[in-house]
């Protein structure tokens, strides 16, 4: 079994105990870094590959969430504090679950095994491809059959991507370059960094934005304007 890697941060030793205490019971857990200075912890998260954060809010130099935002690709994050008012804005930023002082095992527990299942549904393969027409993606723990057809674009975001119907859209983790790899000998045509269109749902073209048949406007990168032209035989 691979083991979560984890570290701890908090300017108390004794919560570091107590979390080194839970985290101790739990067979997939693995503790392998313990700062009371988040400034060093930052240096750490920068240089070694961490799967999972305990971190504590009010610390004095420094606090969680600015933790956060000095990471460029921060690991997962649970913040452990005394205070309740930092829930809303640790969510926005992407933290993955909020628990209060003083934590309870069952609590901790709960929280730790749904990191354990986000990580092992990330490390699976999230999209399968059937034939020409069709593949299937996880989305929310489920398998779900995608006709090609019905694909009007594709949006990433973040770690994310969003696939965009005629009449739904469903979001699921896999990256860009892999489902272009998948697409590559469809209709699709990567028109920037962030998106991937469906050439067949162009409705016009004025200078560089493509505007789809939802009515969505999306700005393409200039090189890639004469291309798509071609692709669309309007050139």
């Amino acid at each position: 079994m691979n083991k979560i890697k984890s570290i701890i941060i908090d300017d108390e030793p004794l919560a570091i105990e107590v979390i080194e205490n839970l985290a101790s019971q739990i067979p997939f857990l693995e503790v392998i870094g313990r700062f009371q200075n988040p400034v060093d912890a930052i240096f750490f998260l920068q240089n070694n590959n961490v799967d999972l954060v305990f971190c504590d809010i009010e610390m004095p130099e420094i606090n969680g969430i600015e933790v956060m935002k000095n990471l460029e690709k921060p690991p997962l994050f649970i913040i452990i504090t005394a205070f309740r008012d930092f829930a809303i804005d640790s969510f926005e930023l992407g933290v993955f679950d909020y628990l209060v002082k003083p934590v309870r095992l069952d609590r901790f527990l709960k929280a730790v095994n749904r990191v354990n299942q986000f990580i092992n549904l990330k490390n699976q393969s999230e999209v399968h491809k059937i034939n020409d027409d069709r593949i299937f993606i996880k989305s929310e723990g489920k398998l779900v059959k995608i006709l090609l057809n019905e694909i009007v674009y594709i949006e990433a975001q973040g770690d994310y991507l969003k696939l965009v119907l005629k009449d739904h859209s469903y979001t699921t983790q896999v990256t860009m370059k892999s489902l272009e790899e998948i697409l590559i000998s469809q209709s699709f045509y990567r028109v920037q960094r962030s998106f991937i269109i469906n050439i067949e749902s162009v409705r016009s073209l004025h200078g560089n934005i493509v505007e789809l048949t939802t009515g969505v406007k999306i700005t393409m990168a200039p090189n890639k304007r004469e291309e798509l032209l071609q692709l669309l035989g309007a050139k």
